[in-house]
C-alpha cells in the first residue's frame, strides 16, 4: 500500500531553491523562476509569531524594515549565506514553497537547494532540518558557484576548465569547476551586504548622516560603480543628522561611492586571484580563452567585469539574467538527479 508522504509527492511541485541572504528564489521545471522575494520575515518579538496570519514574508516584510515599532521586527534571519534563526528560516521556507504550490497543505515537494561552498557540516545540518520541517519531503543542496555555472548555460560536466564568480548578498563565492567537479573554491563573505555597511558608514563618517540599509541599498543600485562612469551623477539621500538627531537630506555623488565600494570589491578580487593560484596548470589554461562568469547580483554592480579583467589579466563576462543562475542550475541539477547524485549531497549523507 502506498504511503501518504508518496502520494502527496507525486502530487507536489518539486523546486529548485537559491536561498539567499539577501533574495530567495525558487525555480519550476518547464516554468522557469516562479518566485523572486527578499529573504524578510515580519515577527512579534514576544511571540515569534509571523505577522499578517503568517503572509508577512518577502516583498511585504521588506517594507518594514528600520520601520517597525518596539514589539514587532523584521528579520532577515540568513546573515552571511548561512541561517542565522531557524525557526524564521523555516517559517519562510514554509511560505514559499506552499506559496508556489498555491495551496496550504498536503505539500511534499523534493528541493534542491543551493549553498555556498564554505560552509560547514552543521550550517548545511541547519538548511536540511529548516527545509525538511517547512514541508520538503526529500532535500538535496549543491554549492552555489557549481549550481550558477550551470544556470549561466556553461557545460560544467565536461573535462574543460569554467570559473566562476557568484556575488550574493552575504557571500561571494569563486570556483574552477572540471568535471562538474570543484576543482578550486574560496567562499568569503564580502558581498552585497558588505557593500550596504560599508556606504552606511562612509554617509555616518563623511556627511555625519544616518541612513538605513535599504537607502544604502538605493545608492549602491543607483550610484555604485568600480571604474569611472562616462558621466559622473548624483542623488538626493536622506537620513536622521548624527549631532542634532533631526531628518536632513545631502547629495551624494557616484565618484565618492565608487571609492567606498572598491575596499570590499578588492577583497573579492583577492579571493579570485587565490583560487586561480591553486588552479592545475591544464586546467589554467582553459580559463585564458574561457575566462570568468559573474553571476548573481553583485555582478550587476557597474564595471565589475572590466575590473576584474584588469586585476586577474583573463576575459570576464557578466552571465544573462545573472541574479537567476544559481535558482535555475538547482532546477537542472533537479531534472537530472540520476546523473548528478555523486555530487549532491542529502541528509542521508549526515
Amino acid at each position: 500500500m502506498l504511503g501518504l508522504n508518496y502520494i502527496l509527492g507525486l502530487l507536489s511541485i518539486d523546486m529548485g531553491i537559491d536561498l539567499g541572504t539577501a533574495n530567495t528564489l525558487v525555480c519550476v521545471r518547464g516554468e522557469g523562476v516562479v518566485l523572486d522575494e527578499p529573504s524578510v520575515v515580519a515577527v512579534r518579538k514576544d511571540t515569534g509569531e509571523v505577522l499578517m496570519n503568517g503572509m508577512a514574508v518577502g516583498h511585504a516584510a521588506k517594507d518594514m524594515l528600520g520601520k517597525t515599532p518596539a514589539g514587532i521586527r523584521a528579520v532577515r534571519p540568513l546573515k552571511d549565506g548561512v541561517i542565522a534563526d531557524f525557526d524564521v528560516t523555516e517559517a519562510m521556507l514554509h511560505y514559499f514553497i506552499m506559496k508556489v504550490h498555491n495551496r496550504r497543505f498536503g505539500v511534499r515537494p523534493r528541493v534542491v537547494i543551493g549553498v555556498p561552498s564554505g560552509i560547514t557540516t552543521v550550517e548545511k545540518q541547519a538548511v536540511f532540518n529548516s527545509a525538511e520541517r517547512a514541508g520538503a519531503r526529500q532535500v538535496f543542496l549543491i554549492e552555489e558557484p557549481r549550481a550558477a555555472g550551470l544556470g549561466a548555460g556553461l557545460p560544467i560536466q565536461e573535462p574543460n576548465a569554467h570559473m566562476i564568480v557568484d556575488i550574493g548578498g552575504g557571500t561571494a563565492d569563486i570556483a574552477v569547476t572540471s568535471l562538474a567537479e570543484l576543482v578550486s573554491s574560496r567562499s568569503v563573505r564580502v558581498a552585497g551586504d558588505k557593500f550596504d555597511d560599508a556606504i552606511v558608514e562612509h554617509m555616518r563618517r563623511s556627511h555625519n548622516l544616518y541612513i538605513g540599509s535599504q537607502t544604502a541599498e538605493r545608492i549602491k543600485i543607483q550610484l555604485g560603480s568600480v571604474v569611472p562612469m562616462a558621466e559622473e551623477v548624483s542623488l538626493e539621500v536622506k537620513g536622521r543628522d548624527v549631532s542634532v538627531g533631526r531628518p536632513r537630506a545631502c547629495m551624494v555623488n557616484s565618484a565618492e561611492i565608487r571609492e567606498v565600494l572598491l575596499a570590499p570589491v578588492m577583497k573579492i578580487v583577492a579571493a579570485v586571484i587565490e583560487c586561480l593560484e591553486e588552479t592545475p596548470p591544464e586546467l589554467s589554461a582553459d580559463l585564458v580563452d574561457s575566462g570568468l562568469v559573474l553571476t548573481g547580483g553583485g555582478a550587476l554592480l557597474r564595471g565589475l567585469a572590466p575590473l576584474l579583467e584588469r586585476e586577474v589579466g583573463l576575459p570576464a563576462r557578466v552571465a544573462d539574467d545573472p541574479m537567476s543562475c544559481v535558482a535555475r542550475g538547482t532546477a537542472i541539477f533537479l531534472e537530472h538527479l540520476d546523473r548528478y547524485a555523486s555530487i549532491l549531497e542529502s541528509s542521508d549523507d549526515f
